[in-house]
């Protein structure tokens, strides 16, 4: 959309205009302002852009232009049109190192390493994982209407988060892959460290998760439902050292940036997690040998200490449950090891 202070520019009354967003409302959608609506599902937007969107008649529901006092209502289609096509990011193939886990005709398994996003977008458009992935591999197969450059991606994990991914290779294993996550059949399971004694060996965390209202970059949980998605997270405690634990997480849903909200949610953030509140003294007593220490854990990696361990999932072709598994990264296993030796605790 246009920056705030932006003037519109005059256009002819037969301008061209290109569909940007396209989203239908649920069949259970409550009535609910359009400003409101379209804030907690595009990306990087204020209600202010919206709203001057929806004066410059650049909002559309079911082919209307309309205002932004209307009522969304269920299966109202909602486009979003401006005067200028859709930018198409270039993909740049880069000779980007790939640590590759398993490959076939139908898919490969790499394994993401920490600090590197995964596809190109607005601020990063090169040296993503895609950038290397088109590099390694001809023709990776596009979602239909994918303007963002994300060849062969079913899933994708935050920059700072490791592990492992599937990426499709034919047409076929991205539409059925696809499917799977859409349908909740695949296993995901993420090893997690997290701030604080988990009080249970295991639980379930649930609530709705969507974008903050008081800070878009990041993610919160609506308990009531009245805001977000449906999200689960399952998990259990692997190893305990009374300021921090480390945890196994499986997701039932996935939702962006689920498990870094799930359990700053119930008091437990991400160990480094930057955006999360995890890059802080949150439990102990701040000596200085203490806050040396953990300064000392925090420079071993460039984010949160989250790492996707395995992932099971049907074979596209096949169809024989398939199962994968990555160890921890060097700089994770360096600050377990450290914690261990901090608190005496041998593994």
């Amino acid at each position: 959309m246009r920056d705030e202070q932006e003037e519109p520019e005059e256009e002819s009354e037969d301008a061209e205009l290109f569909e940007h967003y396209r989203i239908k409302a649920d069949p259970g959608q409550e009535v609910l302002r359009i400003d409101k609506f379209l804030l907690d599902r595009l990306p990087n937007t204020s209600r202010n852009k919206i709203q001057n969107a929806a004066k410059n008649g650049n909002i559309l529901v079911n082919g209307t232009a309309v205002k932004q006092n209307y009522k969304i209502k269920p299966h109202d289609e909602v486009s979003i049109v401006l005067p200028y096509p859709v930018r198409e990011i270039e993909l740049i193939p880069q000779d980007i190192p790939i640590d590759i886990v398993y490959e076939d005709n139908e898919f490969v398994i790499v394994n993401k390493p920490a600090d590197m996003v995964v596809h190109p977008g607005y601020g990063n458009y090169t040296g993503t994982m895609v950038n290397a992935l088109v590099f390694h591999f001809n023709n990776l197969p596009h979602k239909i209407h994918d303007y963002f450059g994300r060849p062969g991606l079913v899933h994708r994990l935050d920059k700072h988060t490791t592990g492992i991914m599937v990426v499709a290779k034919t047409e076929t294993a991205l539409t059925i892959l696809a499917k799977q996550f859409y349908d909740r059949i695949t296993e995901r399971r993420y090893h997690a460290l997290v701030w604080g004694d988990v009080a249970e060996d295991s639980g379930t965390v649930t609530g709705h998760i969507g974008r903050s209202l008081k800070n878009r970059k990041v993610m919160t949980v609506f308990p009531l439902g009245d805001h977000g998605k449906h999200a689960v997270t399952h998990y259990k405690v692997l190893e305990r050292f009374g300021l921090v634990t480390l945890i196994e997480c499986k997701l039932e849903t996935g939702r962006t940036h689920q498990i870094r909200t799930h359990m700053k949610h119930i008091g437990h953030p991400l160990f480094h997690d930057l955006e999360y509140g995890g890059d802080q003294l949150v439990k102990g007593t701040p000596s200085q040998k203490y806050k040396a220490f953990v300064e000392n854990c925090f420079g071993l990696i460039p984010g949160q200490a989250l790492h996707a361990k395995t992932l099971g999932f049907k074979h596209p072709v096949t169809q024989e449950w398939v199962n994968f598994d990555s160890e921890l990264p060097e700089g994770f296993q360096t600050i377990l090891e450290k914690w261990r030796s901090y608190t005496g605790n041998p593994a």
